[in-house]
Parts: structure tokens; sequence; C-alpha cells
């Protein structure tokens, strides 16, 4: 009889000490050649698919590898490239696909937004109507190949499925997805083909979409698609991918042309296992169970989870079983093995992409040999749980009564928006179109190398916090010398916007190098939320109100907000969501009261992650919403009247949430938008906004400096659906990534331009 097989869906690009994270930053900067930059990459997809081989996996994949970004990589090889990043060839394919993600002096990036519910960032493919795709380079088949011949490992390749690409994608009118399924439907099966050609059994297409709302018309597409591929390709086994949600229509995708379904057990609110339960699985099928949290960092209750998988069993035949994680490792750091400075009964209850695996070999071990096999460590791990669990720095019991204080309870600012704005503008004399900053200023180099000494000890906290204050000094004057109108304090303290408030906070733990990816080479180190939420005291006014002691003009206080901490951080899994973030609402809502005795009244409450936790299906995502606008409220209403809360957010189909950031009640929101500003400028004339805003005149995420006419023109066409008295001028995210140089050229562009048209527009008010 056949065994269960174990799995990976995908493992984490960066390197256990974000060695490819290095890697590309070298060749950007033209520290490495390309053929170094790919030999590199090659060590370390070679190192990732020993490992998991050492670790017993049955199943390893191939192409979950990427430079950039998966989502990129099917549009580049699929030959969807932008005509701006067209060239007669002097640029190599890699180089091309490079300024797609990053853009040129003389072409815009391309745009950037979360993928689905997580805190990864692809980029969005751009397609004309008339599109006609070609195969630039199989890329499934070259790595397939690279595992084969240097490691001996006949792999699973991975590929991101054609009806989730066309829906990521951009650009084109709904009538035309059709037409460009049908052309990209041949390609598929040429690249297909040629991998069954070199010895490949089984191939993985991820198709998430399919566990968002989708219509019969869309579900018909799966039906036609997969039928096609498997009318070509017989004896190539296809396993049809999902994760992140449920699968609605259950019993409809059983019956898809494919011959498995990976569906995500973990973070299915239980709908997946039900549904199999009621309809049972075919028996011709292969099942590939994600058991594992792919999204988060516990360990497994494995007690539970075996109990989980014994309940599958009931409806799957072993040899038709496969289990692996819920989803990509990609949103995971690599290894706990490194954290050397954890405190031993947290440590033990944490699992990394290393670890899942570990879990995921033993529990295919525990259903092909018996439970017996496993038992020894499921004891050992539940052992180490309960203690955790149980601990007393997990419990705060005054920090649980004052959430529970506020059930039923509507947080809300004292006066409406109109009234308050008017006696704002009393007290901050701000012209017309005020230009501002998001907050983070440039981390240079010698920024990181001064922090690195102080928390190595090598630098005295007197000294560290004199350097912090010298920077901080340096950039009020150029903010000054550039004629910004609301300053801010740069952010030089802080490591990462939620990393920085988490070390100040109780309940939250911290990592030396968990490191998981967010856009591009960005990386993150996500801080682990283990027990309740308090403010043990200030954790901004120093900094701020130093930077205050330097000028006349106003410099915003800058926090981040609950959603973001909640959704940027590894949460515990042992309470609800909400009840987290109404925690650090509440400690958040003690520090603006801090600021605010302190001298502060103009104070931003940044949320960029607001949206990126909304739930994939529609029916859920209401609630979510409610939730987010319920702990902004909490955090921020009990300001006085003339104190200003600003807010900023990640642009992502702002239409759909308009509702949502009106009820935040913040005086001044602004959005990341540059790289789609037209299109929320759409939004605003279909819908309307009556706020201050600032729509992010220029693209932060691109080294490149646009020009004053450039800025100009996206405030003119933000100026005919915006009233000027409400419209702010900024960059659209923060400046930490970005050089001095590049940055103080543009926003010196940015606030000639602003001059340029408030002078029209200074003329016309008035008039």
């Amino acid at each position: 009889m056949q065994n269960a097989k174990s799995s990976t869906i995908g493992y984490p690009r960066i390197g256990e000490k974000r060695e490819w994270k290095k890697a590309l930053e070298q060749f950007w900067k033209g520290q490495q050649t390309e053929e170094e930059l790919l030999a590199k990459m090659e060590q370390l997809r070679l190192q990732d698919l020993k490992k998991q081989k050492d670790f017993g996996v049955d199943w390893i994949p191939t192409g979950d590898f990427s430079y950039y970004d998966h989502v990129l990589d099917t549009a580049v090889m699929f030959g969807f490239i932008p005509e701006r990043f067209q060239s007669s060839g002097e640029k190599s394919l890699l180089q091309t696909y490079f300024d797609i993600a990053r853009g040129t002096n003389e072409a815009v990036a391309s745009e950037m937004t979360k993928w689905f519910n997580t805190n990864y960032h692809y980029i969005v493919p751009e397609i004309e109507n008339d599109a006609k795709p070609f195969l630039t380079e199989n890329r499934p088949l070259s790595y397939f190949l690279e595992a084969k011949e240097k490691l001996g490992i006949i792999s699973k390749p991975i590929i991101l499925g054609p009806i989730t690409f066309l829906k990521l994608a951009k650009g084109f009118e709904k009538e035309a997805f059709e037409n460009l399924l049908e052309a990209l439907v041949p390609l598929y099966i040429q690249v297909l083909q040629e991998l069954e050609k070199e010895g490949a059994e089984w191939v993985q297409i991820d198709e998430p979409i399919l566990c968002t709302t989708l219509d019969k018309e869309e579900l018909a597409y799966f039906k036609k698609v997969y039928g096609n591929i498997q009318g070509e390709l017989p004896n190539l086994k296809v396993l049809l991918q999902t994760y992140f949600e449920s699968v609605d229509h259950y019993e409809e995708v059983l019956t898809f042309p494919v011959d498995g379904l990976g569906i995500d057990f973990v973070h299915d609110a239980g709908e997946n296992l039900a549904a199999l339960k009621k309809h049972g699985f075919p028996a011709d099928k292969t099942l590939a169970a994600g058991l594992i949290d792919g999204r988060n960092v516990w360990r497994s209750d494995l007690a539970k989870t075996w109990q989980q998988l014994e309940v599958i069993r009931e409806h799957v035949n072993v040899e038709q079983l496969i289990i692996q994680p819920s989803c990509s490792l990609l949103h995971v750091p690599v290894t706990t093995i490194s954290e050397e400075h954890l405190e031993d009964e947290l440590k033990h209850a944490l699992a990394f992409a290393d670890q899942k695996l570990q879990e995921t070999v033993l529990l295919t071990k525990g259903m092909n040999d018996g439970k017996d096999s496993i038992a020894a460590e499921i004891e050992k791990q539940m052992s180490r749980l309960d203690q955790f669990w149980n601990s007393t720095g997990r419990n705060n019991p005054s920090v649980q009564e004052e959430v529970q204080k506020w059930e039923g309870k509507e947080p809300a600012r004292a006066l409406p928006f109109t009234e308050r704005q008017a006696l704002q503008q009393k007290v901050f004399q701000l012209p017309l179109l005020p230009t501002t900053t998001i907050g983070s200023l440039p981390q240079t180099s010698e920024i990181r190398l001064a922090r690195s000494r102080f928390r190595k000890g090598k630098w005295s906290k007197e000294a560290y916090e004199t350097f912090v204050k010298e920077k901080t000094s340096e950039w009020i004057d150029h903010q000054e010398e550039i004629g910004l109108d609301v300053l801010v304090h740069g952010e030089f303290e802080r490591n990462d916007m939620v990393e920085y408030f988490g070390e100040k906070l109780k309940g939250f733990a911290f990592t030396d190098y968990a490191w998981v990816q967010s856009y591009g080479s960005r990386c993150v180190k996500p801080p682990i939320i283990f027990g309740d939420v308090s403010l043990p005291e200030p954790m901004t006014v120093k900094e701020i109100t130093y930077a205050q002691s330097l000028t006349k003009k106003p410099v915003k206080g800058m926090l981040t907000g609950p959603v973001t901490i909640l959704n940027w951080s590894f949460v515990r899994d042992d309470i609800k969501p909400s009840e987290v973030t109404k925690q650090i609402a509440l400690a958040l809502e003690k520090e603006i009261k801090h600021l605010e005795n302190n001298g502060i009244s103009m104070i931003q409450v940044d949320e960029p992650a607001l949206r990126e936790g909304l739930p994939l299906k529609k029916g859920k995502q209401q609630a979510y919403l409610d939730e987010a606008v319920y702990a902004f409220r909490l955090a921020t209403s009990s300001v006085k009247n003339d104190t200003q809360i600003h807010t900023h957010m990640c642009y992502s189909e702002f239409g759909e949430i308009i509702d949502t950031i009106d009820q935040l009640d913040a005086d001044v929101i602004s959005i990341e938008a540059a790289r789609s500003h037209g299109e929320l400028i759409e939004d605003f004339e279909k819908i309307g906004y009556d706020k201050e805003i600032g729509l992010g005149v220029y693209d932060i995420h691109s080294p490149r400096v646009p020009s004053i006419e450039e800025m100009e023109r996206s405030i003119l066409r933000a100026l005919q659906v915006l009233d000027p008295r409400q419209f702010w001028v900024n960059p659209d995210c923060g400046l930490k990534t970005r050089g001095i140089e590049e940055s103080i050229a543009a926003l010196k562009n940015m606030q000639e331009a602003a001059l340029r048209v408030r002078e029209n527009q200074t003329a016309s008010v008035i008039g």
C-alpha cells in the first residue's frame, strides 16, 4: 500500500540571514555583475532545496524562487512587458524585469499592491485588451532541471495559474478577459509539455483566486482551462492549489479536471473541513491538506491537528493524502535556530519555516506508521505549549478589564469634522495646498550602523541619543530650507514602524533574524504578540518634542495605528484578533494623550495595512472593517477638538472602502497612490470625499526623481475633483528606503510644483 506524502507549497526566498536581499542590492548598486548575481542566487536555491530534502520532505517545490516577485515573474515569462520598458535589445531580460519593478529615470515603475490579505506585495501586471502573449522563457523548466541535474531531485514545479494571474492584472476591459485567457492557455500547455518531457510527474498550479467570492461564469473558466490542459497532457498530474481561505462551491470544485486539490485547513474557519465531511472527496484525486499554519509563527497544537487529520482520513484514503503547510512559507521567517536571545519558554512555542516542515514530516510519519510512532514528540510539544499558554507574562487582568469597560460603547470625536476643521485652521494657519512628508526620512547606512553599535553595546545610550538628535536637527533644517509647511522628525530612532512600538509595549517579543519579504528586497522583522498589550511609559514624546523645539512650524507626532501593528505582527492565536487590536488601541490612546500634554497637536496615526487584513470573502469583510474603524477611533477620538489627527494608508481599491475611511473620522488622510494616481482620481469622481486628503504626488518605491512638471500635473489632475482647501501635497509614502540626495531633490521639486499650483489656486479661491 502506498503511503501519504509530505509536501512544501513554497519556501522562503531570502535565506537565513537575508543573503538574497544583500545580493540583489549589491547588483542594483553596480557592485556585482549579472553573472555573479545569478551564481549567488543559484547557490541559495540549491541550499534551500537540499535542506528540504534533508528534512525528509517528499514533494519539494521548484519555481517558488523569485528575483523580485512571482507575479512579475509570470508576467515577464509570458511577454507582458509594458511598452515603456520595451527596448531594442540592449538590456537583458533580467534588467528589464527589474526596471518594471523599480522604475527608471524615464519610466514609472508598475503598480505594487498586496498579495490577497497578506503583507507581501506583488507587481501588478499591465495588460492591454489586444495583448498577444508569448513565451520569453520557461522559468519552471529551468528550475526543475537545476534541481534534477545538481541534486537529483525530481521536484514539483510551481506556476501561478492563468485565471488568478489575469484576475490580479490591470489595463484591459472586463470583456477582454476570456480572449486573454484563451491566448494564455496554449503557452501554459507549452510550459507543461516541456516540463513533462524532462521528467516532471506533478505540477502545482496556484489558483488562490478560488478562495475569493466568484460567480458561476468565473467558475466555468476553471473547467474549460484545466480541461484543455488535461486534454493536451493526459499523463502529467496537475495539483490545483488554493490557500488563505475556504473554497466556495466545494462540490463543483471537486469536479474540476485536475488530479489533485490543495486545500487550506487552517485559515478556512472550519469551512473546508465541514465541506469535506458533508460531501466527501473523489477517490480518483489527491488531497493536499494544508494542516500546518503557513502564515503565523506558532508551533502546532499537534494533538488538535492530529484529530483534524483523523477526520480527513475518514474521507480520504492514505495513498491519496498529501500533508503540507496551509500556504507558501514565504510569509514566515526561515528558522528559529538562529534565535539565541529569546526566552526558552517562548522559543519552544515558535515554529518558522524549517520547524513547520519538520512538523509536516512528523505528521506524515504518524499517518503512515501510526500515531504511536510520533506520540513522544506530540507529548513533548504539547507539554511545552501548555507551559507557555499558562505563563504569567501572557496574561494581564488589568488590560482585559480595560477592554471590557468599552463593551457596548462607541468612541467618537466631540465635534463633527467641519467644526474641528475651522478650529484647526485657526491654530495652524496653513496655506492652501500645504506640503508635508509622510513620516520617515532616509535611513542611511550611517544611521543603521549607529543603531547596530548601540544595540551591540558599542555605543552608550547618551551617544546614540546625541546622534539621533543631530540627524533630527539636520533634517528639520533640510525641510525648512525646502519650504515644507508641516514637518516630521524623521524617525531616525526607529528601526521599523511596527517593531519600534512593539519594543516599547508590553506583550511583544522580538527576534534577531526572523525576517520576511515585504516587497522586492525589502524585508521586515515583525514583532511577535504573545501576551496582553499595555503601555508602560511614553514611547515617542522625547523625540517629537525635541524636533518641535527646533522650529516654529508644526511637527507631526508619528504613531503606527492599531490595525497596522496587528496586521504587521505575528499575533497570538488564543483570542480573537479584534481583542488584540483593542488592547493596542488603548495603549496608543494613552500615548496620544502624552503627546497632547506635551504640546504636540498634529498627530499622525498611520494605518497603511488597514485594508491588508480584509477577508477574501465579501460576506466577511464588513465585520472586519467595522472592527478596524472601532480600533482607530478608540485610539484617536479622545483628543481635543483642535488637535488634528492624520492617518496614512496604502492604496488598494479605494472606492470599495471609502465609507470605512470616512468613518475613521481622521482630519487628514494621505494615500499611497502615485503608481495608480489616475485610478484613484476616478474613484473620487464617482464617490467624493469631504475631509482633507493627500494623494501622494510621487512614488517613493522607485529611485527616480520626478520632475516639477510631472508632479504639477498630478496635483492639477487631483484638483479637477477635489477642492483645493482639501488637498495636501506629499510623497506617497515614507522616505526611509531612499537616499538623501534623491529625497531632497524630489521634495524640492514637489514643493516647487505645489507653489506653482498654489499661486493660481489661491487667486481663484479668494476670487
